[in-house]
């Protein structure tokens, strides 16, 4: 209550107050029949009672009158509730506030939707009038929660371990390589700046400056279109420092967030697990592991080699091929014939990967089309391996490896949803596995020319130690230093060590991605003058906050996000601008030929 006229919150009144004379500003959350009503701010909800008197006719009439929403201030006496009226639900449930003065201080029109969590709303409609969407508790819980991270992370950083807080530039030029960037243009003809990815560059070339260790609540922005859950502008934690390796970048970080995680969330024990990309997708089919849950993906090929079942032989025959599979807990009773189906065909259309399925039945035996060209013993081996009980289902896929780990990876995501929604608690929601990934590739094969190769993750990563001399040699065999941080499967940060040779550099842009280094001249003349060896790493705040508070979206802990097209419905953003206004920019539009003849019209 520094600095403000009222007394005290809302939220904070307790049998400790009764007598006191309290001053309280608010918004009306309910009003009954003229006899009270409850006044809600930031911190909670406190119940004032309305004068019946005569003397006090006019704070009746100003307060039964008050449309809900309005913000008014109150002043009256802090008492006890009636007995048998108390309400334990509520903080201030003991207590009620009798009002002797009251003050409308801004009346409330029409609300296009009721201020309460339980009351659904489009999200279009939410986001339209975002500025009422934030009183709700849920959104102020989930922001004040945040800056309580964001602040004890500070404090982890500069305060325990000598970071300093460094504000880059968002505008800069296009970098070669990752997501598309923003394009801002200037009053030169033909130049445009480019709103960062990332700090990336900054960050290393503070490392050259000497600064040591470097972090940075920022801003980065990504022209990523029409995709669910992302947003065009973002916030990660960015973190760079000197003379540093992989593992202690990992030791920094869980000691980062052991330190900032919020008490009401329970405890997380260091240190994380870690997996190679490799074991990774072997086991879950994905480079971002949930490990809540088991039904990993198992290798049978072994088991199956000497069957004579066509498809298996011709999988096995592929320069990697495997055949795998994934075992669906009690699988007969809580998925139908429709959920199989739909998970096959999600397997055919995303994948191009055929799924045959296996049922344990009551007394043991298999059910399956692939039962009659299997043995006893084949058959016994295989109930073995996939450790299968009674009720059991199992999915098998044969075929390239990463294709078929690829796939039984997403049946094994789309498999726990339909079995949860069936009613059998697999994932549980209060709990909170962390895992580190590391060892991926350095280079990926493009995917629309696969004779090209492109950066798995960025072009600055240092190659594994022991895979230096396959830089030059094989450079699809090479390892990066590159280490992303997963929780409960999505992935929340990512970083590497990076090349501090100005020679490796040109060579890895020039040779291996064959991209222009001209674009970097910057970056690497400042390699060639003394830069420290370095690395770093970046988490994702959006999204590391949106599974702490187990958001259903990252939209709901940013506080004016934009829409799932990148759009502002509150402020109608992005939008037109005249021909005038663009013109110190040398820009002219090309309208879309429907787009003019509604303009003529």
């Amino acid at each position: 209550n520094s600095f403000v006229t009222r007394t005290n919150t809302c939220g904070e009144l307790r049998a400790a107050h009764v007598g006191q004379k309290v001053t309280l500003y608010g918004w009306v959350q309910y009003q009954r029949q003229g006899l009270f009503l409850v006044l809600r701010d930031f911190q909670g909800l406190t119940q004032v009672i309305i004068p019946q008197d005569e003397a006090h006719s006019h704070v009746k009439e100003l307060l039964s009158n008050a449309p809900l929403e309005s913000v008014v201030r109150v002043t009256g006496t802090v008492s006890p509730r009636p007995q048998g009226q108390e309400n334990p639900k509520m903080p201030t449930g003991d207590i009620e506030v009798k009002a002797e003065t009251a003050e409308i201080l801004n009346s409330c029109k029409k609300l296009p939707f009721e201020i309460k969590d339980f009351i659904k709303k489009s999200e279009a409609l939410r986001m339209q009038y975002r500025y009422l969407d934030l009183r709700s508790s849920r959104l102020q819980w989930a922001l004040r929660l945040r800056s309580r991270v964001v602040m004890r992370m500070r404090e982890y950083l500069c305060n325990l371990h000598g970071f300093v807080d460094v504000e880059t530039p968002t505008l800069f030029k296009r970098t070669p390589g990752g997501a598309k960037e923003f394009l801002v243009p200037s009053r030169e003809a033909g130049k445009f700046y480019s709103l960062p990815q990332s700090p990336q560059q900054f960050k290393q070339l503070l490392m050259v400056g000497g600064l040591d260790r470097y972090f940075q609540v920022a801003r980065c922005y990504r022209d990523e279109g029409s995709r669910p859950d992302r947003q065009p502008e973002f916030t990660q934690i960015d973190i760079e420092m000197s003379f540093i390796d992989q593992a202690g970048i990992q030791r920094l970080i869980e000691g980062l967030l052991q330190h900032s995680w919020p008490e009401e969330r329970g405890s997380i024990v260091t240190p994380f697990p870690s997996m190679t990309y490799e074991e990774a997708l072997a086991e879950y089919g994905t480079d971002k592991p949930d490990t809540r849950f088991g039904m990993k993906i198992v290798d049978v090929s072994e088991v199956l080699r000497r069957s004579n079942i066509h498809f298996v032989q011709n999988a096995l025959n592929y320069p990697h091929g495997s055949i795998r599979a994934i075992c669906i807990p009690q699988g007969v009773r809580y998925l139908t014939n429709k959920d199989l189906g739909s998970l096959k065909e999600s397997a055919k259309s995303q994948f191009n990967q055929e799924i045959m399925e296996i049922i344990c039945r009551p007394d043991g035996s298999l059910k399956s089309l692939l039962t009659k060209f299997l043995s006893e013993k084949e058959q016994s081996e295989l109930i073995q391996a996939l450790n299968m009980q009674e009720g059991d289902v199992v999915l098998l896929a044969a075929g390239e490896h990463k294709q078929v780990c690829s796939a039984l990876g997403a049946l094994r995501l789309l498999s726990a949803n339909l079995l949860e929604a069936a009613g059998l608690a697999l994932r549980d929601p209060t709990a909170f596995h962390f895992l580190w990934v590391v060892d991926f590739p350095l280079f990926l094969p493009k995917a629309e020319n696969p004779t090209e190769l492109e950066s798995a993750h960025h072009p600055f990563t240092a190659p594994h130690p022991s895979d230096v001399s396959l830089l030059y040699s094989d450079p699809t065999k090479v390892r990066s230093q590159h280490y992303d941080l997963v929780l409960n499967g999505n992935e929340v940060g990512g970083g590497s060590i990076r090349i501090h040779s100005a020679e490796q550099q040109r060579f890895v842009l020039e040779k291996v991605l064959k991209e222009d280094s001209e674009v970097l001249s910057h970056l690497i003349e400042a390699l060639e003058f003394g830069a420290p060896p370095h690395g770093g790493i970046a988490l994702g705040l959006d999204r590391l906050i949106s599974l702490i508070v187990d958001a259903p979206s990252i939209r709901d802990v940013i506080a004016f996000p934009k829409s799932f097209r990148g759009r502002d419905l509150m402020g109608n953003a992005p939008d037109y601008v005249t021909p005038e206004e663009l013109e110190p920019y040398h820009i002219q539009v090309s309208w879309p030929l429907e787009e003019k003849e509604a303009k003529k019209n």
